[in-house]
């Protein structure tokens, strides 16, 4: 893989991040999506063999993969008509 990065370039990297998700958050439109949408970005970024909620869940909340595979299940599919831009 690519050289590793100095923790500046880290730290700006993880900064944006965390600043597009915000957006996404922003328009979301529902308060308690909002925590499954930062996870499931999260996710998605995560170097993991398969990108499906199951990993997903055992990187994102290894104490809790359960109730974290279930979240994060919901938030995939179950997108209300109003997210979805019906």
């Amino acid at each position: 893989m690519g050289a590793a990065m100095n923790p500046r370039s880290r730290a700006d990297t993880e900064s944006r991040f965390a600043a597009y998700v915000e957006g996404l958050v922003s328009v979301i439109g529902h308060a308690d999506r909002a925590g499954p949408l930062r996870d499931y970005c999260v996710g998605l970024m995560l170097p993991c063999e398969r990108k499906s909620v199951e990993p997903m869940a055992a990187l994102t909340a290894p104490a809790r993969t359960a109730a974290q595979h279930q979240s994060l299940l919901h938030f995939v599919g179950n997108a209300s008509c109003q997210t979805r831009r019906c």
